[in-house]
């Protein structure tokens, strides 16, 4: 099982904090591919930490879906399956909608213009088609409208979400386009005129076209 050596060792973490988010990145972007088998002893070791972390952040990551335990016998990446898109963006588009419409009372200039930059470097990164950045400032543009709900709940739940939207993407499964840094403009507009229904129908509509675009391609 190849482990990467040059993993970066977040500071001011539980050991368990830091080999789960480790072992979910690896996940998420194929350094750990789907249907490989993980040895506990062996990640303990690239990560420097004992086993028990290990074995606790394994069971996090099955609850989350990203792996499977076998007792007994062995623990599996899962399979990436892009069917599963359908299933996962409803929920999260919900929620994401609900988190813009609860930002509405706490929405500062600041936080406007925040999204507003946000959403420019956005634009630069999908029309420079550097694709990986731009995933990484769309979710920054998101999780401000998720900070200002100041949602405990939503904070909790969104990621792990988010999380699987990820993993698609590096499979390939999720095209950000033109009409991504579109719509985010005019949520930012709808946020900026206090419309709370506009802005929840903007926000989930920004989730669930990625559905219609993946089915689009698959078909093409």
């Amino acid at each position: 099982m190849p482990i990467p050596t040059d993993h970066s060792k977040p500071v001011r973490k539980t050991a368990k904090e830091s080999a789960f988010n480790q072992l979910q990145q690896w996940i998420i972007d194929g350094t750990l591919r789907p249907g490989e088998k993980l040895n506990d002893k062996e990640l303990a070791e690239a990560l420097g930490v004992s086993r028990t972390p290990i074995r606790e952040s394994l069971q996090l990551l099955e609850a989350q879906g990203f792996v499977k335990m076998y007792p007994g016998k062995s623990t599996q990446v899962t399979e990436v399956e892009e069917e599963s898109m359908a299933d996962l963006l409803p929920p999260l588009a919900a929620l994401q909608a609900l988190a813009a419409e609860l930002a509405i009372p706490h929405l500062t200039d600041q936080v406007i213009l925040l999204l507003e930059h946000t959403n420019e470097r956005f634009a630069q990164a999908v029309r420079s088609k550097n694709y990986f950045v731009a995933l990484k400032i769309d979710e920054e543009f998101h999780q401000i409208i998720v900070d200002t709900a100041n949602n405990p709940y939503l904070l909790k739940m969104i990621p792990s979400l988010q999380s699987h939207v990820r993993r698609l993407f590096f499979h390939n499964s999720i095209v950000l386009t033109e009409e991504s840094i579109e719509e985010h403009t005019a949520l930012i507009e709808y946020l900026k005129e206090r419309d709370a229904a506009k802005a929840s129908e903007s926000m989930r509509r920004n989730w669930l076209r990625i559905i219609k675009e993946f089915h689009s391609l698959v078909c093409e």
